[in-house]
């Protein structure tokens, strides 16, 4: 009856063996830990309130995203008619920055204007008035689905960004419509990452208008002089042009979505960055150069004229070079940021706050003793109640712990301090099934069962109800994975674990310890139980 195959004695062993071997990690020093081999070097990270960090909260600027998107709107029309050689005027923004307005100029060109428009004004209102009036605007549900997409491209874009740092397990999280949580775990100046992120690093190639003449900036910063159509003033780095200004071509050749590839790199002992163009953007990069030699050909970022080198000959293979009098830093920085991809809008600082070292030194302190005295008092509290049975489940409980922190450092997890309340948690939970399980075998000995009958019946008859027991908080912490964020999705990983390795630990290990005691009894007529 009270029997164990022998290789699951084995596997029971040594997964107890492998749970010692993959905890010990975590109580070596860094450099200790570099000797081990590489699949032995893996431990749990700490969150920000127990490691000291950086808390950012930002927020996504909606007003830049609707108008870089009506601005396009506006382009669209504009091409779409002209292709189709209507006539109009007064081709505008709307009031509210929420659509396009224009007047054809013959009336009876709705239809024609209609079909022209037809692909531009799938998915948004269109009115064509009889006088030729035409508005097009855009849905509550278009404006929700583009500030959805800002803001989930702007989340890939930041952990992007981030991850290039080296900053380990970053929580990177949606808050509401528009705004973003950033925490930084071990980053106690955020300054430089802060700077790093806001960037919102829109890259645009165009054309240098040569023909322009006699324009100057006046005190206020206006250009002024006459500016040619198609062509506008933007500023330049101070190193890049002493006048602080470049005229260029209002139309974009090329933009930095076309870049596969950024590396900080020298050419002629200047530090600058290396870029790779996809197969289009390498297309259109050699037919511009191709058709514009000895011209010059401004790089933007971020509505600024970082360098507008002459184009001495072709590029044909996609490959270019940008310099602009950066130092290393501002290299690379700048080769970062166009690995990363361009922000879709601006982001703005909301909140910002430190967490110091030593407040997280207190939390783990904290933590450590309130896991040690609930650990303290089950034990306690199982041997005063079960004996030597109580002993058993105690050491079951060891393991359960050692195999927890295993299991957490297999998976990289983040250890946050609601993370310490779900292991302290587990303690207690832990030896539920143990008492489950051992109350049945007292119930069996009341009814005069023998000893070895006992523990077998208390072993098997608990077990639906320690699994229906089990389920249902596992499903509870999977709700509080699913809808919960950051710190709660901590504490629901540890649950987690610690019921699914509890329920090993119960059925498994102490049934294995039981059996093996039993054994050794000769003439087992009563339990310490």
């Amino acid at each position: 009856m009270l029997q164990i195959a022998r290789w699951k004695a084995v596997l029971i062993l040594l997964v107890c063996a492998l749970g010692i071997l993959f905890s010990v990690p975590n109580m070596l020093s860094e450099a200790q830990r570099s000797k081990l081999p590489d699949w032995l070097q893996h431990t749990f990270n700490l969150g920000l309130e127990l490691q000291g960090g950086s808390h950012l909260q930002l927020e996504v600027d909606m007003k830049a995203v609707m108008k870089d998107y009506s601005d396009n709107l506006l382009d669209e029309v504009r091409t779409a008619l002209r292709a189709e050689k209507l006539g109009y005027t007064s081709l505008s923004l709307a009031s509210d920055r929420k659509g396009v307005t224009f007047m054809l100029r013959d009336p009876s060109q709705i239809t024609s204007a209609k079909k022209a428009l037809r692909k531009v004004v799938a998915d948004l209102n269109s009115e064509f008035e009889t006088s030729g009036r035409v508005v097009i605007s855009l849905t509550d549900e278009k404006i929700d689905q583009i500030q959805t997409k800002a803001l989930e491209k702007s989340i890939e874009v930041i952990r992007r960004r981030v991850d290039e740092t080296g900053t380990k397990e970053p929580l990177i999280q949606r808050q509401g419509s528009d705004r973003i949580i950033l925490q930084l775990p071990g980053v106690d100046n955020p300054a430089e990452v802060k700077n790093l992120i806001g960037k919102t690093a829109k890259m645009e190639f165009r054309l240098v208008d040569h023909d322009a003449g006699g324009i100057h900036i006046d005190a206020n910063g206006r250009p002024q002089g006459a500016i040619p159509l198609g062509s506008e003033v933007l500023p330049a780095t101070e190193h890049e042009n002493r006048e602080g200004f470049v005229v260029v071509k209002k139309q974009i050749a090329i933009t930095g979505d076309r870049l596969v590839d950024a590396q900080f790199n020298f050419h002629e002992a200047q530090p600058g960055v290396s870029i790779v163009f996809d197969s289009v953007g390498a297309k259109k990069f050699a037919e511009i150069t191709a058709n514009n030699v000895n011209r010059q050909f401004a790089i933007i970022l971020d509505g600024r004229v970082i360098s507008h080198p002459n184009i001495k000959q072709p590029l044909l293979d996609g490959h270019a070079f940008i310099s602009g009098g950066f130092t290393p830093k501002e290299a690379q920085e700048l080769a970062l940021l166009l690995r990363a991809g361009a922000l879709p809008a601006p982001l703005n600082v909301i909140e910002e706050r430190t967490v110091g070292p030593s407040l997280g030194a207190d939390s783990i302190q904290d933590g450590q003793r309130a896991t040690i005295f609930a650990f303290i008092f089950v034990t306690v509290f199982m041997i005063l109640n079960y004996s030597l049975f109580g002993a058993f489940a105690d050491i079951a409980l060891a393991f359960n712990m050692i195999l927890l922190f295993a299991a957490l450092s297999l998976l990289g997890a983040t250890l946050t301090l609601p993370g310490i309340a779900g292991i302290a948690l587990t303690i207690g939970m832990a030896v539920d099934a143990n008492v489950l399980i051992y109350e049945r075998i007292k119930e069996e000995l009341r009814h005069n069962a023998k000893p070895v009958m006992a523990i077998d019946i208390g072993y098997r008859k608990a077990l639906m109800t320690i699994l229906d027991s089990n389920i249902t908080t596992l499903i509870g912490a999977a709700v509080l994975f699913e809808f919960g964020s950051g710190p709660i999705r901590g504490f629901a990983v540890t649950l987690a674990l610690g019921i699914v390795i509890s329920l090993f630990t119960a059925l498994s290990l102490t049934r294995l310890i039981v059996i093996y005691w039993a054994r050794r009894q000769r003439n087992l007529t009563s339990l310490p139980i």
